[in-house]
């Protein structure tokens, strides 16, 4: 009998535990960690931070007076106020699609979902070149609905509504891409208990969905004002290239560097960069936030 009890609480022992298991399995040899990060600095220094810096260098290169009187000229200034202005205009709308689209596709069923969802995913898989003739072939002169148009003297293409139209149309998907795995993630037992408890549809969005989206919002306006104000190709095709009414400033970045106007083209082209920078700080600290609320939201 003694034995069998012997027998019986024998612990078993293996050689290796499961923590060296999974530190075997996540962890690598120090060399094989200082090759892949040596690589990707390599890369990233050949790819981003030398051309990053040489739009500066260029820039500021035959000085200071030069640099602001290239970003200061009627033409560039022309530029920079209709990019704000489609920005302005384009983000707002995607804004609201986004919003509703996502709500819609995460918080309901219907009939045709997932064609919805591959019509806001279009954007991503056509050309911008090729949205950009679209536009044309509608609103043009010889499209479908240029006669018209020109009947009542109204200018889509070559002028500012059609570059908010193509702008728009390239970044559809930011906001609304956000916003669906978030909201699917979330959920809808938080709006059936607000609707049970009596509140309203309004009511419901504005103070359970909205605040539970607020950051993956703010992250995908900022996603899509970024590409709104840097897209070219869908804008080059309806815009003209008229200077001083409908040049973007990446269009007038082209131009100056096609007249080899080098100065202004990299003047014009480091304020886009820096754009550029502000929009990657900004996606860091929304990452940061976004991440420290998830951690708040698990802990309690």
């Amino acid at each position: 009998m003694r034995k069998l009890e012997d027998t019986m609480t024998t612990t078993i022992t293996f050689p290796v535990s499961v923590k060296t298991f999974r530190q075997r399995a996540t962890e690598e040899p120090a060399w094989i960690r200082w090759l892949l990060t040596g690589i990707a600095l390599i890369f990233l220094t050949l790819f981003l931070f030398v051309p990053l810096i040489s739009v500066f260098y260029e820039a500021f290169k035959k000085g200071v007076d030069v640099y602001l009187a290239a970003i200061t000229d009627p033409d560039a200034v022309s530029a920079i106020k209709l990019t704000l202005t489609v920005a302005a205009i384009a983000v707002p709308l995607n804004l609201v699609f986004g919003i509703a689209a996502a709500w819609a596709i995460a918080k309901f069923e219907f009939r045709g979902k997932n064609l919805l969802i591959t019509l806001i995913d279009l954007p991503f898989s056509v050309s911008p070149v090729v949205s950009g003739l679209i536009y044309v072939l509608v609103f043009g002169l010889q499209g479908w609905l240029g006669p018209w148009l020109a009947e009542h003297d109204i200018k889509i293409i070559f002028a500012v509504p059609g570059i908010v139209l193509a702008t728009v149309f390239v970044t559809v998907p930011f906001i609304a891409r956000e916003l669906i795995p978030l909201m699917q993630a979330q959920g809808t037992e938080e709006e059936e208990a607000a609707i049970v408890l009596g509140a309203s549809g309004w009511q419901t969005f504005w103070q359970i969905t909205l605040p539970n989206i607020k950051w993956g919002l703010l992250y995908g306006a900022i996603l899509c004002n970024a590409r709104a104000m840097g897209e070219f190709g869908a804008v080059s095709v309806v815009s003209g290239h008229i200077r001083g009414s409908t040049n973007t400033m990446p269009l007038h970045v082209e131009i100056l560097y096609n007249e080899y106007n080098f100065a202004a083209a990299f003047a014009v082209a480091s304020l886009l960069a820096l754009l550029a920078l502000v929009t990657l700080a900004l996606k860091t600290a929304i990452e940061f936030h976004t991440q420290q609320h998830q951690t708040q939201r698990g802990d309690a």
